[in-house]
């Protein structure tokens, strides 16, 4: 059995990225790598509209996406820091990935899990919290299908969640305690994810609160 993949979180904006291809599945990556606030640029001889429009968007908002109407040039992958090959074409899409790879240079190619250094998963999103799903390449089908289930079952206000929780372990900085003085855990699985998820915020704030005050209280005595 192959080692399975290393998970991580990359941490990309105003990072040069770079998408090779212009058409809808290329398009999804480069609306992916942007809303991460990724400095992208693609290129590829046709560009689908909805790259050309997110291109407007963000020369209004002071953005960076670059389109470049061209194929791919031999080597040009290694001047970015992260690539992913979506034209389609398997020649272009694997000279990509191996100037790529050759350079260092960690590469995506859709529908190729061969040539890939790294995985792009399904993720359910909602304010700081990223819930990603990977199948190591095996079937986006499927990642996509426990992506939709986890985020279900999760239900509301998760982002909420943990922005009340980042407040809690700030608190507990302010006071010279450590985060760990609370169990952090326990609250979790008390009333605390019921409380958010019924959008009874300011009595979630309370729990948070007596914990990090009983935490101190607790320094103070020991």
């Amino acid at each position: 059995m192959p080692a399975p993949p290393y998970p991580v979180v990359l941490r990309i904006e105003g990072r040069p990225c770079l998408v090779v291809g212009g058409g809808p599945v290329a398009a999804r990556k480069v609306t992916d790598l942007f809303e991460c606030g990724a400095d992208v640029t693609v290129v590829a001889p046709d560009i689908d509209p909805s790259i050309d429009a997110l291109r407007a968007w963000a020369e209004h908002h002071e953005r960076r996406l670059h389109v470049e109407r061209r194929p791919y040039r031999d080597g040009e992958a290694a001047s970015y820091r992260l690539v992913v090959t979506a034209t389609g074409i398997p020649a272009v899409d694997r000279r990509a990935a191996a100037d790529a790879e050759s350079a260092g240079i960690w590469v995506n190619s859709a529908d190729d899990a061969d040539h890939c250094t790294f995985f792009l998963p399904s993720v359910h999103r909602e304010g700081t919290v990223s819930v990603s799903v990977s199948t190591g390449g095996a079937s986006p089908a499927l990642a996509a299908w426990l992506r939709r289930r986890i985020g279900e079952s999760l239900g509301p206000h998760l982002g909420d969640l943990a922005d009340l929780l980042e407040g809690g372990r700030a608190a507990l900085r302010d006071a010279g305690r450590p985060t760990s003085s609370v169990d952090w855990t326990a609250l979790l699985d008390g009333e605390l994810p019921g409380l958010v998820r019924g959008g009874r915020i300011e009595e979630a704030r309370l729990v948070i609160a007596r914990a990090v005050a009983e935490a101190a209280e607790g320094s103070r005595h020991a």
